[in-house]
């Protein structure tokens, strides 16, 4: 299987190339996260709509197995649609999700009320990630350009992202997708502590979109907060090439190794 998932109705067959650094058996948090997105984009809506925000509560380690997609229409409306996703594996909840759609209408909004523009330089001037030898499949499905920092080097970092393998096997990657992809590599982005003497996993992961992105790059300008009690939130602004969309935050456990 070329893809990281092929669906069959309700099931989400897994490929090896989900898995995440933690475990050669245990997925990444970019593709459940892609994939809840994915879900809910094709649950049909009144009139048209637009992913506003996605939660992502990640309730067990996802495992590298067949995935079960459990989708139900929490709220509908004729402005805004609340879908609940689940993604089970086993049988076992691994994945709550929800997913919150808004109508797309013109606003006929005031002058000036448009993006806010890039601070930082654009994916072409950034130092390219190899990641070839990083024992973390998924991330080699990315190209990662640093314009400010490195990945999970010390320190805040705005850092571009591009998914360049399929998620879905015989369909695009979205928008919203994308954005969520790139997103649960926001406390790599701007690590605080040495990955090499502390673990910083995200528990969850929520991102706003004022709009939806456009291109295939997604910048994180990230930030991460640490508590004095083993937590701490990572924070990101995200940005397409044409200026600032969102925000995504994180919330982590951080542990000793």
């Amino acid at each position: 299987m070329t893809a990281v998932y092929r669906v069959h109705g309700d099931r989400a067959e897994t490929s090896a190339h989900a898995a995440g650094p933690w475990s050669p058996d245990m997925q990444h948090g970019s593709p459940p996260s892609a994939l809840v997105t994915w879900a809910a984009e094709r649950m049909p809506t009144a009139q048209p709509m637009q992913v506003a925000r996605v939660t992502v509560d990640l309730m067990r380690p996802v495992p590298l197995v067949p995935l079960t997609i459990e989708t139900e229409t929490l709220r509908e409306g004729r402005k805004i649609q609340l879908c609940g996703i689940r993604l089970k594996a086993g049988g076992v909840e691994v994945v709550r999700a929800t997913v919150l759609k808004v109508r797309a209408a013109d606003a006929d909004l005031p002058a000036g009320l448009g993006d806010a523009p890039l601070d930082v330089p654009g994916p072409e001037a950034g130092h390219r990630e190899d990641t070839s030898g990083l024992i973390n499949p998924f991330i080699q499905t990315m190209s990662i350009s640093a314009v400010r920092g490195r990945l999970m080097v010390h320190g805040p970092g705005a850092i571009w992202y591009r998914a360049d393998r399929p998620i879905i096997e015989g369909e695009p990657i979205s928008q919203a997708m994308r954005a969520m992809i790139a997103s649960d590599f926001s406390n790599a982005t701007s690590s605080m502590l040495d990955w090499r003497k502390w673990t910083f996993l995200n528990a969850d992961l929520s991102v706003s979109f004022a709009r939806q992105p456009v291109g295939d790059w997604i910048l994180l300008n990230g930030e991460t907060l640490i508590g004095p009690d083993g937590r701490g939130i990572a924070t990101a602004r995200l940005a397409d090439e044409k200026g600032y969309f969102g925000r995504s935050v994180q919330t982590l456990v951080i542990e000793k190794r």
